[in-house]
């Protein structure tokens, strides 16, 4: 099931090249008062509510989904773990050009190494919005990853049995500015997290380690890859970040990128493809 958000805040179930309007299903969503939980309500409570949306969806509005404005699919995740130089080859690029090490020896080194990073949620964006390039007079790079999504509290859990505790998958957008700084400050700026156009429910991709997927800028193919070239797949990423982090419902891992990471200026616009997600397209602005 692909289950996205829309036209503020409302909630939707994508069959085919329409949404079924299902917000209703959600109104019992549990409410909290002051302090809130950590984590993302709807996620938490997605695997109570799938039946009712299942029962909703034949006889629910529909409406085109080139009509409605999507939105990030997870409003609050509690945090944004992404995975540094996660393929070979994209390690191989890091090491060669050093407009993309800039010197820094931790840029180069492998990702058990040098471990996983943060992102500020602050920075994240869903697929109607745009790209707005934060240090123009820098250089801005594109890279498309696989987003997990955790749907329930994980700590310390098994490379086995990860995957159980997987809500779904998204597209992800990681931007980047390049430069000497600390990869979760330069990656950070507001609108450098993508994540779309929907969550794909678990279901559908029981096996993460064998999507293909592409990204082109302006039309040009720049990143072209399959989840199998993980140097850490899906299910040992989560065993890496549980060892460290508590993760919690609505929590997303952004997987790594493949080789192929160059700049994006103002004015050009990205459009990835994934297996067994869909496709997502973004604009890059001043």
């Amino acid at each position: 099931m692909k289950i996205c958000r829309f036209d503020g805040g409302r909630i939707g179930c994508v069959d085919g090249d329409e949404v079924a309007d299902v917000t209703d299903c959600f109104a019992k969503l549990p409410s909290f008062s002051y302090p809130f939980p950590q984590h993302d309500l709807m996620v938490a409570e997605l695997p109570n509510l799938l039946a009712a949306v299942r029962s909703a969806v034949p006889s629910a509005p529909r409406r085109r989904v080139s009509e409605v404005k999507l939105e990030v699919p997870v409003a609050n995740p509690g945090k944004i773990i992404a995975a540094p130089v996660n393929y070979k080859k994209h390690l191989d690029e890091v090491r060669e050009q050093a407009d993309l090490h800039h010197g820094n020896e931790a840029h180069m080194r492998q990702i058990r190494e040098i471990g996983l990073f943060l992102k500020a949620n602050s920075s994240l964006i869903g697929p109607a919005e745009a790209v707005r390039i934060g240090m123009p007079d820098r250089r801005n790079d594109h890279e498309i990853e696989l987003a997990v999504v955790i749907g329930k509290t994980a700590k310390n859990v098994s490379a086995s049995d990860a995957l159980n505790y997987v809500a779904g998958y998204s597209i992800a957008f990681d931007m980047t500015v390049r430069g000497p700084e600390d990869r979760s400050f330069r990656k950070s700026l507001d609108t450098y997290s993508v994540l779309g156009p929907w969550l794909v429910t678990a279901d559908e991709i029981p096996d993460p380690s064998n999507l293909g997927f592409e990204l082109k800028v302006n039309g040009e193919t720049r990143q072209k890859a399959n989840t199998r070239d993980l140097v850490l797949g899906v299910g040992e990423l989560i065993e890496f970040a549980s060892s460290f982090y508590t993760l919690h419902p609505g929590d997303l891992i952004f997987t790594g990128t493949p080789e192929g990471v160059a700049p994006v200026v103002a004015g050009d616009r990205m459009d990835a493809t994934f297996d067994g997600i869909g496709a997502m397209s973004i604009e890059v602005l001043a």
